[in-house]
């Protein structure tokens, strides 16, 4: 596990400490802060996002380094306080416009989406990344390594900036004067985050505002018009899988009915929502509406115990899955990240109420129950314990025997 990793995985419990007290706030007040389904949907997606940073460093981190060894102007110290100023600006700079241009441009929206769809806004949703950023995202950034920004200090001053931006995603801390004129602070990022007309793309800054009131691209949040979040095309789904692919999926449905070649290419690099005319015509969408309703499928009291339980489960995997990623070979990881993604897939479609899930839900559970104990192995340990393999055994065992009860009580809610 790198620091950075290292990092994220022991901010993580403050994460969800600072979530519990949002809730609890928000409880005090009367406010409908949170959803289960819309939760969990957000938080895998910030597991699925750490999964797929593993196999990423090389674009992320290893361009970067490269460009620092062969192509940088200057050879700046990592010892020197201004050098962490400038660097920590410099990548906030850099982040504006990696940002703006996820607004702007169809390809970086596709990954960009995914911290946008939730119609839910809560420190939950902070969490809620892409997983295929990394494809371009590291383009942006090279600027720094060409003036010399080591790696290590590019590397904290990313993280810096990542943690700063947690904390602006609710709305439980209303407008705070100065600070909103010269940061990026909830009030700021509330309006980012709202489909409204006046707020649309708009607030892109990471920890400073003063870009957007540089470059034109800042709206004040107003009292008249509430911000109302999500996407222009909603997604509708707990499926993180779909989360990730949806846009680009889209996207290449239109490029593959798009009659010239030129617009084949356009729909990619033009804004989110362009459309070539012959695509249009042909394949026609709704209007946008604003929305008055949120994406809830109806999910029992128990059923929603089983999946926060199990949900719970997955996310104790996803951090030895990232303590495991120095000393497990390829295979074994991406063996492992497939059955953590397989996982939350099958837990979305169960608060979806598909009736497939309760049949992968239960294989699931069965072949988690069995294997380690039958082979005394788990993902990356050769010789797992006796005691944590009929631990395994008996959670997951319980959880495949109560799934025929649980499916009876969701079948007497529906009748």
């Amino acid at each position: 596990m790198n620091t950075q990793e290292l990092i994220i995985t022991w901010a993580t419990p403050v994460f969800f400490l600072l979530i519990g007290i949002e809730l609890l706030v928000a409880k005090l007040r009367g406010r409908d802060a949170y959803a289960s389904n819309d939760a969990i949907n957000s938080i895998g997606l910030g597991a699925i996002s750490q999964l797929a940073a593993v196999f990423s460093k090389l674009l992320t981190i290893g361009i970067y380094a490269w460009c620092v060894e062969h192509l940088a102007l200057f050879r700046l110290p990592a010892d020197s306080v201004p050098v962490w100023v400038g660097a920590l600006l410099g990548y906030d700079f850099c982040y504006y416009w990696l940002h703006r241009m996820g607004h702007e441009v169809n390809i970086l929206w596709a990954a960009h989406v995914v911290h946008h769809q939730s119609e839910r806004y809560n420190l939950s949703t902070a969490l809620r990344q892409t997983g295929s950023g990394a494809l371009l995202g590291w383009i942006f950034y090279l600027p720094l390594a060409i003036l010399g920004v080591p790696v290590e200090v590019f590397v904290a001053v990313a993280l810096i900036d990542l943690l700063y931006q947690f904390w602006v995603h609710t709305e439980q801390i209303g407008r705070l004067g100065w600070f909103d004129r010269v940061f990026c602070s909830p009030s700021n990022h509330r309006a980012h985050h709202a489909v409204n007309d006046r707020y649309l793309d708009r607030n892109y800054g990471g920890i400073l505002i003063l870009w957007d009131r540089l470059f034109g691209s800042f709206a004040e949040e107003d009292d008249t018009d509430p911000p109302v979040y999500g996407t222009r095309s909603p997604l509708r789904s707990w499926n993180p899988l779909w989360a990730n692919a949806e846009v680009y999926w889209r996207t290449a449905q239109d490029a593959w009915h798009a009659r010239r070649w030129r617009d084949k290419l356009l729909v990619w690099i033009k804004p989110p929502g362009w459309r070539p005319a012959d695509v249009a015509e042909r394949f026609p969408k709704p209007a946008f509406a604003m929305p008055d309703t949120r994406y809830d499928p109806p999910m029992g009291a128990s059923l929603k115990c089983y999946v926060l339980l199990q949900f719970a489960l997955l996310l104790g995997m996803v951090t030895q899955f990232l303590g495991m990623t120095e000393s497990a070979g390829l295979p074994v990881l991406l063996l492992y990240a497939a059955y953590l993604l397989a996982s939350l897939c099958v837990l979305g479609a169960l608060m979806e109420g598909r009736r497939w899930a309760w049949w992968a839900e239960g294989l699931r559970a069965l072949l988690t129950a069995a294997l380690p104990l039958a082979s005394g192995r788990w993902f990356g340990i050769g010789h797992l314990d006796g005691r944590i393999a009929l631990a395994i055994a008996l959670a997951f065992g319980l959880s495949a025997v109560a799934l025929p009860w649980l499916r009876s009580v969701a079948a007497g809610r529906a009748a």
